[in-house]
């Protein structure tokens, strides 16, 4: 420290600066004589009196070397970006550092592995998606090797997001942690905000589409943090937006690194803010959002709207939210974070009938405390706190969703439980208040612990094995201390000792033990450990909290007890003030109030015990509260009150399964000391990354640096401590084998005999020496030699080595190296210039890589041009020649035309005057012809109405007639019934008819009720035999077709064999006389290969290369034969055993049927009518084989491929045959007979041919030029028909179409966007492409149709043309969708009454398209409907075969058949390989055309339809005779009402006639009467 040296000097306690800038005026011995910079004039003096830590040398007192100053250059460079570069690095230097950063807007600043976050209190453009996409790409381009080891880019929280990322994918997966930490208002909340943001950003990246309208994990997991901070955080006198609560959000991401979900923990909510609240302060967000962000209607509802606000805002007429004067927020407004909030609840899957409850309970509280009371006298005269507004009262209740009564009872009453017994005290207006209070507490507290629950339930992950690693981002409160500190604070700052201890060991204790561990040269750095403030707090039984924890559980425990049980324990002596341990203290004057002091890691803070330690820290709910809570009507005050008594149960007691009594309660110190010991726990277990957010000023203005509190924030956080050890240390470490497997390349040249390329020596230490000296002498020898590209000699590698831009040298100290037991210890200098020159290395490798494909590139281009250019040449001479054609063609047809045109003006004039002559004819003829009839209709009319008078003159006479002589006949019968009544003897004998008639009605009753029940029993019976009897039917049927077709098999195979021994025997007849055949002549064919000019003869390797793939074969062995006969017999033995048991069924049915009939048969009887029923069953049984008879045969191609399978099981040749064969065929095979025979297309025009087709290896053909010319006749049948097909498709044919849509659940309902619409579906092509080909449909009718509606269901985007290659499959039938179930156009179901028939009912007629999937639908069908079957099967047949030739062409090859054109020597081939090569191409084609269209299945599809229609039609029938039963059934239910009614009518007759007969004889007596009377 000479004169004129820049240092830096401890400014005054009193001074805002902490250091302050001076230059070195003298310099003794003894002192040091400065003067500040910018202030000259102030000169003072620095003693020599302290030694430095580092070096041991004595130094003077507060004085530190300054840096010197950087240049713009070097910060635009970076130079300053990470603070262990700096050649001086102490506290004035670090400070200088982030203050000169700060004032040019870089806010985030390295020291180490830690970062330093300086809150700009500004919106700065930090956070943009190209900044984010910068850092992403780095971060992905140094975890593959290609970027360099140090960054480009300058420090930001990105970065400690990116490489958490990056180390949780490496190969161990090991989980990551973030720690963020600082003061209130520091900007942690924010910090953590960007940390989730770029973790979700590249969790979401690579991830399948969501659904239209669900959010994906990355947008739910955002939006949780809304939520949280309504119900969390709150304003204070630092920050506008403090989190009063700490929480841990752990990122889930799965083995490929998608995030699959989320989970929160939460620490410490501060629930005294809900009761009181500093002036300047604010309540909870959640309170103001509400009231000024909630709309008229919401105000109402939650009853808002009424409260007399005389002219305030409505937070100041609350309790709850007055109290610091409800300010407005900087950069939020209330009303837009409500809207926001709520959003945000929707996006997590909130109802809206949740979000209206959680926020009635909002306002419930808010009307709690609004709740007051009044001084009323109780039962025993004393004073009890009394309920003032029962309707405000009421008010609260209902929303928060409790009872009345018990609320009252909750607030006015403390009941407490001595010996089973309850005690109930009567309140005071006082004690009242505050249960008030504590109610409110505690209801916000479970909500917020509910809301917490419902965010994990929406961003967990759903499996945990998905769980491959994970991210903890950990937001916590800083350290705290105020004027007056009380339980939450203790709370706070025992947590930072706890993050500083875990911080120290990362930083400090873990770097020394890994050094010491590894035996390589450290200077070991003492640091500060605070295990002893920690055993202060929370050792068992003397600690802090444990002894609060005991107080807690004494019925008289006090905090003045309390506190005097601390004093006892740490400070026992008489006049001791201060614990042994150093940090814990309280002078005389705090004993007496209460006061104890720990001195934290960050300084000394004093608590006072009597701010209610003993209450905070129990928390308890009173039995009131619990009852009115546990029984609340609403079931989510209910789920809220469970998770809270949840979090607070103590169930640690229990032991195994069996609990006695209800749990105890946790205090607030057991639950905050196990969430804190599994949160360091969690943390130990991954590896961390360090945030420290640094607050600039108190005051929240940007642009403004307080440099003394920054100096304190940098010391409480560990920051120079880091720096220190960082600088000291080795930051790069590596293990052997992966520091010897990653710089190994660096030496090429280096042979292996001097360092092996293997790591397989034993001594890996000495094999990593060897490396870094080779290295070193590597860098040496290159050192200061410039290297020439230019040489003559040297390789292309190399010449690209020397034109890239060299690296810095591999020229370091050894000693920056050190090799320890298990790894490689570097510093960042050596560590950067290997990384250099290996990434150098790499580079100069894909360089070369990429010349090579860049000049394959180049020349496949040339030959690509080349053929355009011919193909141009050749199309322009075709277009000149087609243009002259065209001119002679436009001359021909010049004259054609006048000649019609001559034409067409002839015919016209005589086309009118023929019509003008036909039309006179007509009006004349019709003038005529309506003369003659008008006459003619007159007199008709005439003769008419003469005729229908006279008839009605008669009819009225007749009528008349009728009823006079009517009128007679009924007068007669009246006077005769009259009679009647009168005579007694009459109405009994009426009487005696009806009661005879009555019984004969009971008796026929009776005996119809026994018939029934006979014939329901004889109806079950038979109905259980007539089920058994169709099992046996089937089965018989099976059997049979089973037996049919192996006969059918056996003489088959019977017939191939025996015209394989007769060509068996041939054979060997003709090899028999080949042998014996004389010698050719010299000027034959066997002789001609001496010519020096005939071609060679082809040998027997190329035969076999060259060779087509053999068809299979008839050969029939006589095993084969054998085991289908015996196959035959025991298929009849089986049908005899299932023909006897249906016979005996059918003759128990027979029985059954007699006896509901009322006959009962014998034996022989029903014997006879089984032989009658088993003649009609042949006799229809024939009549069936002769309509499956007349019904069109197989093609010979599906036949063929029956064959085909058959002869694979069985009848095709053995392995050892087929060898045998292979050098016999060779000896007679000519070149010619290589090139395939069956060729495509048509050299003359197509003629029709008949669809009965001979499959090459079916028909009798005896060579295999025969069986070839057989196949391309059939192949030629087959693609004919296939061009039918296509030309129907073009043409356009009537269908009834639906489009049916669902979903991706797999309970989606499905929809119709087109119902039983009747459209054209023609096939349109757009280009040369398949693929540009669609189908379009057009609805057909015109306004007739739209009038009945018959087109009603089709909509605009269902009739769009459907692309050919969006079709998937094509499907016979109405698959995914029962076709009688589809709706009609007007939204109905097609099914018909009657007897089950509707007109969808025949599955044969539809075919169904499955499309590709869009935005609106995960599946698309087109469901089409034909009008015949025949219609049907030829468009399934076109678009299949459409499909298949698209793929084909314009998709991926099925065959294995390949070609390659060129050969570099075929002289002695005299065969033209070119026209070999084309041949095979287009058989290659055609193969695949037919292997596609065989797959499809054209006889399983005829065969499958049948069985559907003939199960159809045994349905039907079923379904009719069930009917027809039901009508029985109906018809003899209402023979049975008629018959009872017709009873009813004759008993209420019957005592009609007893009346009667009662009032004549009554009549008879008095008439009786009167006559003695008068007699005497």
């Amino acid at each position: 420290m000479e004169a004129g040296t820049y240092v830096w000097c401890t400014a005054d306690a009193k001074s805002d600066d902490a250091w302050i800038l001076s230059e070195v005026v003298k310099r003794t011995d003894e002192e040091l004589e400065v003067k500040q910079v910018d202030k000259p004039d102030n000169v003072f003096k620095r003693p020599l009196e302290v030694k430095d830590e580092e070096t041991g040398d004595r130094k003077f007192q507060g004085v530190e070397l300054a840096n010197a100053p950087l240049s713009d250059e070097d910060r635009a460079d970076g130079r300053d970006n990470d603070l262990i570069t700096l050649p001086h690095l102490h506290e004035p230097a670090i400070l200088h550092s982030v203050s000169e950063r700060f004032f040019h807007g870089k806010i985030y600043t390295w020291t180490g592995p830690v970062l330093i976050a300086v809150n700009p209190f500004q919106r700065l453009p930090l956070y943009t998606d190209e900044i984010l996409d910068s850092y992403r790409s780095e971060g992905l381009f140094r975890s593959q090797g290609m970027g360099n080891a140090k960054s480009d880019l300058d420090p930001h929280v990105f970065a400690v997001a990116d490489r958490s990322y990056r180390q949780m994918m490496d190969r161990e997966r090991k989980s990551q942690s973030i720690l963020i930490s600082g003061e209130s208002g520091a900007g942690k909340t924010e910090s953590t905000k960007i940390v989730m943001s770029y973790l979700t950003t590249l969790g979401g990246m690579g991830q399948e589409q969501q659904k239209e309208g669900e959010l994906s994990v990355m947008e739910r997991v955002l939006k949780s943090n809304p939520v949280l901070e309504a119900f969390g955080n709150a304003r204070t006198l630092r920050n506008d937006n403090s989190s009063r609560f700490g929480k841990f959000i752990e990122l889930g991401f799965s083995r490929a690194g998608h995030l699959m979900g989320a989970k929160v923990e939460t620490y410490l909510l501060e629930k005294v803010r809900i009761a009181f609240h500093a002036s300047g302060e604010r309540n909870y967000h959640i309170f103001y959002q509400l009231l000024r962000g909630a709309n008229e209607e919401q105000k109402e509802k939650y009853m808002l709207s009424g409260k007399d606000s005389g002219g305030l805002e409505l937070p100041n007429c609350f309790h709850l939210t007055k109290q610091g004067g409800a300010p407005q927020l900087r950069e939020y407004t209330d009303e837009d974070s409500f809207d926001y909030t709520l959003k945000a609840m929707r996006a997590l899957g909130w109802s809206e009938e949740t979000i209206d409850n959680v926020l009635s309970i909002i306002a419930g509280l808010l009307h709690l405390g609004e709740t007051q009371f009044s001084s009323v006298a109780s039962d025993s005269g004393q004073d009890a706190a009394g309920i003032e507004d029962e309707e405000a009262l009421q008010r609260t209740c209902t929303l928060l969703g409790v009872d009345v009564e018990k609320m009252k009872l909750a607030l006015t009453q403390r009941v407490v439980v001595a010996r089973g017994e309850e005690i109930k005290t009567e309140l005071t207006v006082d004690r009242a208040t505050d249960a008030r209070d504590a109610l409110a507490k505690t209801i916000y507290g479970a909500l917020f612990l509910w809301v917490v629950d419902s965010v994990n339930q929406s961003i967990k992950w759903e499996k945990d094995e998905e769980i491959r690693s994970s991210v903890g981002v950990l937001d916590i409160f800083g350290f705290e201390c105020f004027a007056i500190n009380s339980f939450e604070q203790l709370c706070i700052n025992f947590t930072n000792e706890a993050l500083q201890q875990q911080f120290n060991k990362f930083i400090f204790k873990l770097e020394q033990a890994e050094y010491e561990a590894e035996k390589i040269e450290w200077a070991f750095i003492s640091f500060p450990d605070n295990q002893d403030c920690l055993d202060t707090i929370q050792q068992k039984k003397t600690g802090i909290l444990a002894m609060l924890d005991d107080e807690c559980r004494l019925p008289r425990g006090s905090d003045k007890n309390f506190a005097k049980r601390m004093y006892d324990e740490w400070i026992p002596g008489k006049d001791q003030t201060v614990s042994d341990n150093t940090r814990f203290s309280a002078t005389k004057m705090q004993q007496a109030k209460a006061i104890f002091c720990v001195r934290h890691f960050a300084g000394v803070v004093e608590y006072r015990s009597e701010t209610n330690f003993l209450e905070k820290n129990k928390d308890e709910v009173p039995l009131t509260a619990q009852s009115l809570l546990e029984t609340a009507p609403s079931q989510l005050m209910k789920d809220v009150y469970a998770i809270q008594k949840k979090e607070t149960e103590d169930r640690s007691g229990d032991s195994g399964g069996n609990k006695r009594g209800p749990s105890k309660q946790k205090t607030v110190g057991q639950q905050f000391k196990e969430q804190l010991n599994s949160l360091i726990s969690s943390v130990e277990k991954t590896d961390p990354h360090y945030i420290r957010c640094l607050k600039p000023n108190d005051s929240a203005k940007p642009k403004m640096l307080t440099r003394k509190r920054l100096t304190e924030q940098l010391r409480y956080g560990g920051v120079l401590e880091a720096v220190r050890v960082a600088r000291a240390g080795y930051p790069v470490r590596m293990v052997h084998q992966e520091f010897f497997q990653r710089y190994r390349m660096l030496l090429p040249a280096v042979p292996d005999s001097v360092l092996p390329w293997s790591f397989a020596e034993p001594d890996a230490q000495k094999l990593c020496v060897k490396l870094v000296e080779e290295c070193l002498a590597e860098g040496e020898k290159h050192k200061g030699k410039k290297l020439d590209p230019k040489e003559a000699g040297i390789t292309r590698f190399e010449k690209i080595r020397r034109m890239q831009h060299q690296p810095i040298p591999m020229s370091f100290p050894k000693t920056d190296v050190q090799l320890g037991l298990t790894k490689v210890f570097m510093r960042k200098p050596p560590h950067d210039a290997l990384e250099a020159h290996r990434v150098f290395h790499q580079t100069a490798s894909a360089t070369l890589l990429q010349s090579w494909l860049r000049g394959l590139e180049r020349r496949k281009r040339f030959f690509i041009l080349l053929d355009a250019v011919s193909t141009v040449q050749r199309c322009y001479r075709g277009y000149k020649g087609r243009e002259r054609w065209n001119e002679l063609r436009k001359g021909t047809a010049a004259l054609l035309l006048t000649n019609f045109f001559r034409m067409q003006i002839s015919r016209h004039k005589y086309n009118r005057a023929k019509k003008g002559a036909v039309t006179y004819q007509a009006v004349f003829r019709g003038f005529q012809t309506r003369r003659f009839l008008a006459a003619i209709k007159i007199q008709k009319f005439k003769r008419m109405h003469t005729r229908r008078k006279n008839y009605r003159k008669l009819k009225s006479a007749v009528l008349s007639l009728q009823c006079k002589a009517r009128v007679i006949i009924a007068c007669k019968v009246l006077k005769g019934l009259k009679g009647e009544q009168k005579d007694i003897g009459k109405l009994k004998e009426n009487n005696e008819k009806l009661k005879s008639e009555m019984q004969s009605l009971k008796a026929m009753l009776a005996a119809q009720a026994k018939e029934d029940a006979s014939n329901s029993k004889h109806a079950k019976e038979l109905e259980e035999k007539q089920r058994a009897v169709d099992k046996l039917e089937k089965r018989v049927a099976q059997l049979e077709h089973m037996l049919a077709s192996e006969k059918a098999k056996v003489e088959r195979l019977e017939a191939d064999l025996k015209t394989q021994k007769e060509k068996a025997a041939a054979d060997l007849a003709n090899r028999g006389s080949m042998h014996r055949g004389p010698p050719s002549p010299p000027g034959s064919p066997m002789h001609k290969h001496k010519s020096p000019h005939h071609q060679p003869r082809v040998s027997d390797a190329e035969l076999q290369s060259m060779s087509l793939p053999n068809l299979p074969s008839n050969y029939v062995s006589p095993e084969v034969v054998a085991k289908h006969k015996a196959s035959v017999s025991r298929l009849e033995q089986r049908l005899t055993e299932e023909r006897k048991l249906r016979r005996e069924a059918d003759g128990e049915i027979i029985k059954l049927r007699a006896a509901l009939n009322g006959v009962q048969l014998n034996d022989s009887e029903v014997e006879a009518l089984l032989e009658q029923r088993m003649q009609q069953t042949a006799k229809n049984a024939a009549s069936e084989i002769q309509e499956e008879k007349s019904e069109p045969k197989k093609t010979s191609l599906q036949a063929a491929l029956a064959d085909g399978v058959a002869s694979v099981f069985g009848g095709g040749k053995s392995e050892e045959e087929k060898k045998e064969d292979k050098p016999r065929s060779s000896l007679s095979m000519a070149v010619d007979s290589l090139i395939p025979k069956i060729k495509r297309g048509f050299a003359g025009e197509e003629q029709k041919e008949d669809d009965a087709m001979v499959v090459g290896w079916k028909s009798g053909v005896r060579s295999r030029k025969e069986r070839e010319e057989v196949l391309r006749d059939e192949v030629h049948r087959f693609e004919s028909q296939l061009k039918q097909y296509n030309h129907l498709l073009e043409e356009g044919i009537e269908v009834v179409m639906w489009q049916l849509n669902r979903g991706e659940a797999k309970d989606a309902p499905a929809e119709f966007p087109l119902k039983a619409s009747h459209v054209t579906m023609k096939m349109q092509k757009k280009g040369d492409m398949m693929v540009q080909a669609v189908l379009n449909f057009t609805v057909r009718g015109g306004y007739l149709s739209k009038a009945i509606g018959r087109n009603r269901g089709a909509s605009k985007t269902a009739l769009e043309p459907l692309s050919l290659h969006d079709i998937l499959e094509v499907k016979a039938g109405c698959s995914g969708y029962d076709h009688t179930e589809l709706p009609s156009s007007t939204g109905r179901t097609s099914k018909t009454k009657g007897k089950g028939k509707g007109e969808n009912s025949k599955g044969s007629l539809f075919i169904t398209l499955t499309a590709s999937p869009t935005p609106m639908a995960e599946t698309r069908s087109y469901i089409l409907k034909f009008k015949s079957r025949s219609a049907r099967n030829d468009i399934l047949h076109g678009l299949r075969s459409l499909l298949a030739d698209m793929q084909i062409y314009e998709g991926v090859s099925v065959s294995k058949l390949h070609t390659d054109a060129d050969y570099e020597n075929d002289e002695g081939v005299t065969v033209p390989l070119a026209a070999v090569h084309k041949v095979l191409d287009r058989e290659r084609e055609a193969y695949d055309r037919v292997v596609l269209m065989l797959l499809q299945g054209f006889e399983d599809l005829k065969e499958k339809e049948d069985e559907l229609l003939t199960l159809r039609k045994r349905l039907e029938h079923v379904v009719e005779e069930s009917a027809e039963k039901d009508r029985v059934q109906a018809n003899d239910s209402k023979l049975i009402m008629q018959l009872s009614k017709k009873l009813e009518t004759l008993l209420m007759d019957n005592e009609d006639l007893r009346d009667q007969n009662d009032r004549l004889n009554t009549r008879l007596i008095a008439a009786e009467c009167e006559k003695m009377n008068s007699m005497s």
